[in-house]
């Protein structure tokens, strides 16, 4: 993803009338390190810092509340520390630009880590900030400072952050702030961490250091790739028969999805997108031809393996995509790749996935490398081919069905937010696993933001949160589709919603199992000869049911449900809406039976019998 400006920046939140300091005396001459670090801080425009606080950063929080007057940043109080890194997270999903989070010592970077592990994983910036009891083992305080105190803290999160530093004075302490700004948001973004001596924090300074030029610590633009390169790629699209356009990790830029949209018409390819990665390509376009989808469909692989040509805009797994369409068989197509995700590839972290064979490699972003190549192709063959007819998308069920219907299924939810809505924009931040595709066409960059990163259950929530704040003031409908199992991990996100005024619709599709699990204990099972009927013990979430609304309304938010009937489905949605357009954060519940789309249980079953 480019490092510049990226999407429409949120308007004016009523989260700046929230927690408001009191004011103090008139400032003396005294300045504390933690104050010089504040003033940093503001410098990088980031205008929220999600947190759970602790005493190993206490002079920080000082600094930010009653030096900066809690504003430029703005803290967002968390109840869990990976509830602060995925609002982050969810919030640089719509920005692509980075939120700061902070974590109490070693044990709060504890429980962070795997929402870290999610935005390294999904290529998003992170600015986390982290702190220690005294280095100088005589300032520790006895016990607490001691077991809150790490040799390399880093240590825990290396091996999924881009950079990481412990910097051992305030003139280091704000380099490391403007280093770390620049690693994260150059391309591929990640999170970066510095993790802050608690005296160095609490330490008077004689005066306060000069601010820095941020125009002189700005990231680099993405490099242009060559002209040879591009002309090769060119070359190779203009004179494919059958090309394919895997569209991956793109941008949330208008203009870019614009341009994707004439590359593939420039050279009639059949597009392919995505449920991992956020909206790509138009899906009711002529030549959308497959997905969105968690895994690679029959029609998708029955399309890379008839391609001649095959582009890539940084798919998420392209050797898996290939190997799972051609098996063993020898790749006939040719392969453009263009991605700069190799510059993050490690020892430790297999996310990089499988690797593949490659003819032409752009190593730069697809938003950068589309526009000459375009142009290329443009020049070697000025009329572009005819578009096909569109085909025909099977949708979701139609309204009456929820007359008859003896249960809700997740297209229901589908048919029934469609309805409820009215033509409005949405954006779905995020969907379960038994989504299919074929169930809403996303025609904006903004209308699906992709899944967790990571794979790490329990993100949805907050993801949620951090989204719909970045969302305030664009006109579109926040909806977070997501899983029981998913809510329950991470639902106190929910209170800082609530208390921020954070309008999201949070959609449970409340199965009551960790349903996924249970079909890969069939699996075993029908492998074993074992019953297949005992692939719910240790799985179902029964006996008691939980009331998921109840749990939101306990934290200030507006709960509806459990909805069962689904002739309900529809007034419960409208109900939500319209708490989410008044302002308020709103959870429904809706019993939903267990069950995925035909091709995302197929591909499921097919992925657990590999080896």
């Amino acid at each position: 993803m480019s490092t510049g400006s990226r999407s429409t920046a949120p308007a004016a939140s009523a989260t700046t009338a929230v927690d408001r300091p009191v004011p103090g005396e008139a400032a003396s001459n005294k300045a504390w390190g933690s104050d010089a670090i504040a003033a940093v801080l503001r410098e990088l425009d980031i205008p929220y810092v999600a947190l759970n606080p602790g005493a190993s950063y206490r002079g920080l929080h000082d600094s930010l509340v009653n030096y900066l007057g809690n504003r430029q940043p703005q803290m967002l109080l968390c109840l869990h520390e990976e509830s602060a890194v995925a609002i982050a997270h969810g919030y640089a999903k719509v920005t692509e630009k980075p939120l700061l989070a902070i974590v109490h010592s070693n044990v709060g970077l504890m429980h962070a880590t795997m929402a870290v592990f999610n935005a390294w994983c999904d290529r998003l910036p992170l600015i986390l900030l982290g702190a220690t009891g005294p280095v100088d083992a005589v300032k520790r305080r006895p016990w607490i400072d001691w077991i809150h105190t790490t040799r390399d803290q880093g240590a825990l999160i290396r091996h999924y952050t881009k950079w990481d530093d412990q910097p051992a004075s305030v003139g280091a302490a704000q380099e490391a702030l403007l280093r770390a700004n620049l690693i994260a948001r150059t391309s591929p973004q990640g999170p970066v961490y510095i993790n802050l001596d608690a005296s160095l924090q609490e330490e008077m300074i004689p005066e306060m250091p000069a601010l820095p030029n941020m125009e002189r610590y700005a990231p680099p633009p993405a490099p242009v790739p060559a002209a040879d390169v591009v002309k090769r790629a060119a070359e190779l699209l203009t004179q494919a028969k059958r090309p394919v356009l895997l569209a991956g990790r793109v941008s949330r830029d208008m203009g870019a999805w614009k341009q994707r949209i004439e590359l593939a018409e420039a050279i009639g390819a059949r597009v392919i997108t995505t449920l991992k990665a956020a909206a790509a390509f138009p899906t009711d376009h002529p030549l959308h031809a497959a997905g969105p989808g968690t895994f690679m469909s029959p029609a998708a692989n029955e399309l890379l393996t008839s391609a001649d040509v095959i582009l890539s805009l940084d798919w998420v797994d392209l050797a898996g995509a290939l190997r799972g369409a051609y098996g063993a068989k020898p790749i006939a197509a040719k392969i453009i790749q263009i991605s700069v995700d190799q510059y993050v590839h490690n020892g430790w972290s297999m996310d990089h996935q499988g690797l593949p064979p490659v003819d032409v490699n752009l190593l730069t972003e697809p938003d950068v490398a589309v526009p000459p190549l375009l142009a290329a192709i443009e020049s070697m063959r000025p009329a572009a081919p005819a578009l096909p007819a569109a085909a025909s998308r099977q949708g979701p069920p139609p309204v009456s069905a929820l007359e008859s219907a003896k249960g809700i299924e997740v297209p229901m939810v589908a048919t029934a937010l469609k309805e409820a809505i009215a033509g409005a924009d949405v954006c779905f931040i995020r969907v379960p696993l038994s989504w299919g595709g074929h169930l809403w066409d996303f025609r904006h960059p903004l209308e699906f933001l992709g899944g967790d990163g990571g794979g790490g259950v329990g993100s949805g929530p907050g993801h949620a949160v951090g989204a719909a704040l970045a969302l305030r003031g664009s006109g579109r409908l926040p909806v977070a589709f997501i899983g029981d199992g998913d809510f329950m991990m991470g639902n106190s996100a929910m209170w800082t919603a609530a208390h921020y005024h954070i309008p999201v619709l949070v959609i449970v599709a409340n199965n009551r199992s960790f349903f996924n699990d249970e079909l890969h204990q069939e699996r075993v099972a029908k492998e074993r000869s074992r019953p297949v009927a005992n692939r719910w013990i240790g799985q179902a979430i029964r006996e008691p049911d939980i009331d998921l609304a109840a749990i939101a309304r306990a934290q200030g938010c507006v709960g509806i449900g459990p909805v069962e009937d689904p002739r309900q489905l529809v007034a419960a949605l409208r109900e939500g809406i319209a708490a989410v357009q008044a302002g308020k954060p709103c959870v429904v519940d809706v019993r939903v039976a267990t069950g995925y789309d035909p091709g995302m249980t197929t591909s499921l079953m097919q992925r657990a019998a590999k080896p």
